[in-house]
């Protein structure tokens, strides 16, 4: 943008540039979270941080029996980010909709790997295929309520 006359350039204020920021993702969950993140971890290469169930609460007065062992907060690092999770009371929980983790993968076969195990028990909007814009490309939802965005990205020019 140029600068007009008489007035000095000044250094961008951006807030993505800001220290100590850090856009993650939360999901909740129907009582699966566990279930979900054990699995993300072994197939998806991800590390559970964290894995703290209702039950560990210091104050049991307020949680019930049913509830003890659903998630209260969970936290997996995969893909350079951390993905946070709970359990939700059944009567709270939707699945995901107008948003998706958005999966960058390496490679035809890590891909076609990736899409199998995810599409596993799930529900495939977009079967993965080659399009414009990527090797492969594939949107759904796996067999926990996740929905994923699965890419083999081109180079971009």
């Amino acid at each position: 943008m140029p600068v007009k006359p008489g007035r000095k350039p000044t250094a961008s204020k951006s807030p993505a540039r800001s220290k100590g920021k850090r856009l993650l993702t939360f999901l909740n969950y129907g009582g699966n979270c566990e279930e979900a993140f054990r699995f993300y971890e072994a197939n998806l290469g991800g590390k559970i941080t964290m894995m703290m169930r209702h039950g560990e609460l210091p104050d049991q007065s307020q949680v019930s029996p049913e509830s003890r062992n659903a998630i209260l907060h969970a936290r997996l690092e995969l893909g350079g980010t951390e993905l946070l999770g709970s359990d939700v009371p059944p009567e709270h929980f939707q699945l995901m909709r107008s948003a998706y983790l958005y999966l960058s993968v390496e490679g035809v076969a890590e891909a076609e790997r990736v899409y199998a195990l995810l599409s596993d028990g799930g529900q495939v909007f977009m079967p993965l295929a080659e399009t414009f814009f990527a090797f492969r490309f594939a949107m759904l939802r796996d067999k926990f309520g996740t929905s994923w965005a699965l890419i083999y990205e081109r180079p971009r020019e």
